[in-house]
């Protein structure tokens, strides 16, 4: 691997980059990213010895990254073919450049390892799994961010190892990952005691999991007294949503499904994003009152709602999410404040209109943005922190000022059909659930729906494009977790460490020339 030359090193880092994602869900082979990234490791290191050396291995990084991001989130295109006639023609692009515009991350990290690092080091691991991770994190935040597949979400299928996360985040656990995997390029080195790192990051993987499986067996479910939860999917697809003959059937659909017998009746009903039709909770006030009559006593109903706000002359569109109480009385209000680039605005309007290019919620002028994460008080439950469809994949931003006693994320996951989508967002939001030690009601449209306990486990779920309900206890929250209280204070503190020993080691031996 380190002596290809031309054209096979980039090709192997694409297939290279096309087999971790195997490691996300709903593979979730964890082995195909570590291999991965022992490839890309060697391949970087073969790029030290080029006279290019940035170069070359910056070609590799995005070739890795291109392959990753190209297989792994396939999916977006799903959303250009709801309505074909007006975006199926953007969809090549989306299926090139977006990929390809992510891959700059791991290229960027890719060629500082290249400059700064020789191939017989040790602190070339550390180097590269630092700054991919910083990287990566950029990735999550930059140009609103998109920190969707971390490296973290690799482990999806080991729960112990993922609840490391409640210590060092999503951004820590990937940093974790990626200089295990770097590591285990010392096993093809000759270098005295090239085993040292790769060994000592399989034991302390090795405790990630002691430690794991001993949390989960300390920490049983237990529920919130009194709680009984229903949430509702009612499997519409999105091109079906917003047909005006079809949205009194999908109206009668979400009260029968609201309103079915369950062994213990619902205290809390639950809708998915966006699952009234538009507008119809404020002109209709017929729906508010059969909302109030699913809702008798001190339940409550909570939806995901299209709303329309008027400031004089000026009308502004909200992606919302409504909390009733008794007799349908309207008691909370969240605007989603993390909202989609090109799908619920579009950035740049001026000159990407003029290229062509709509959004692909048809909004006028897009969707305005709330202030940010919040939590309401409703009746006979804990205070929940409502969070619409995607915010639910940024570490440390799903929670606001007052800690809630659970979240709820609604969601239309019909956008992206049958594909890996919805199993790779279920898993951010067990992943979310383990950072802060809070419960999480997911709700979908189409699924995958779920109740998840604080620990990330899955108590109840109902099936991608199936109609039903899914009814279980609320799970009980944990204390705050050390994550919850510090954010990725941690990560940062293990980034720099790990850069810190990646430029303490053996530097290049000669300039480089980009």
């Amino acid at each position: 691997m380190r002596g290809l030359r031309g054209w096979r090193r980039p090709l192997l880092a694409f297939v290279a980059g096309l087999i971790s994602a195997l490691a996300f869900a709903p593979l979730g082979i964890f082995p195909a990213l570590l291999l991965a990234m022992t490839v890309l490791m060697l391949l970087v290191d073969g790029a030290m010895a080029e006279q290019r050396r940035m170069r070359v291995a910056a070609l590799a990084g995005w070739s890795f990254g291109f392959g990753q991001f190209l297989a792994g989130l396939y999916w977006v295109g799903y959303a250009f073919t709801v309505d074909a006639a007006a975006h199926a023609w953007q969809i090549p692009f989306v299926a090139t450049l977006f990929p390809g515009f992510l891959a700059l991350y791991p290229a960027l990290a890719c060629a500082v390892t290249a400059y700064f690092k020789r191939p017989d080091s040790a602190a070339r691991c550390f180097m590269l799994a630092g700054c991919y991770a910083l990287c990566e994190w950029l990735r999550g935040h930059l140009f609103t961010g998109f920190p969707w597949n971390l490296a973290a979400y690799a482990w999806g299928s080991v729960p112990e190892i993922m609840q490391s996360a409640a210590a060092i985040g999503a951004y820590g656990l990937t940093l974790l990952t990626l200089l295990f995997g770097a590591s285990l390029a010392d096993f093809a080195t000759a270098r005295r005691r090239a085993w040292i790192l790769p060994t000592s990051m399989t034991v302390l993987f090795a405790a990630l999991w002691i430690a794991g499986d001993a949390r989960l067996a300390s920490n049983p479910p237990t529920a919130v007294p009194g709680v009984q939860l229903r949430l509702v999917q009612p499997n519409i697809p999105q091109a079906e949503k917003l047909l005006p003959e079809l949205q009194p059937r999908n109206w009668r659909r979400l009260l029968e499904l609201s309103g079915a017998p369950a062994h213990a009746q619902p205290t809390i009903i639950v809708w998915p994003e966006a699952a009234p039709p538009p507008f119809l909770l404020q002109r209709l006030p017929e729906a508010v009152e059969q909302v109030g009559a699913l809702i008798p006593g001190n339940k409550v109903l909570m939806t995901g709602t299209v709303r329309a706000a008027f400031a004089g002359s000026d009308i502004n569109y909200f992606n919302s999410f409504f909390i009733f109480a008794h007799g349908g009385k309207l008691i909370g209000i969240y605007d989603k404040f993390h909202l989609v680039p090109f799908g619920e605005y579009l950035p740049l309007p001026g000159l990407l209109h003029a290229l062509g290019l709509s959004k692909i919620v048809d909004m006028p002028d897009g969707f305005g943005e709330g202030p940010g994460p919040r939590t309401f008080a409703i009746p006979g439950a804990p205070p929940v922190g409502p969070l619409i469809c995607y915010e639910i994949i940024f570490p440390d931003a799903v929670v606001g000022a007052s800690r809630p006693g659970w979240i709820v994320n609604v969601t239309d996951d019909s956008w992206f059909g049958p594909s890996t989508g919805p199993y790779q967002h279920l898993l951010t939001a067990r992943m979310r659930a383990i950072e802060e030690g809070l419960p999480i009601a997911r709700d979908a449209n189409t699924g995958i729906s779920a109740i998840i306990d604080p620990l990330g486990r899955v108590m109840a779920s109902f099936p991608l494009g199936r109609q039903g309900n899914v009814d279980g206890k609320l799970p009980q929250a944990l204390p705050p977790t050390l994550y919850a209280r510090m954010g990725d204070t941690t990560c940062i503190l293990l980034l720099l460490i790990c850069l810190l020993l990646g430029f303490l080691g053996p530097a290049a031996v000669k300039k480089s020339r980009f």
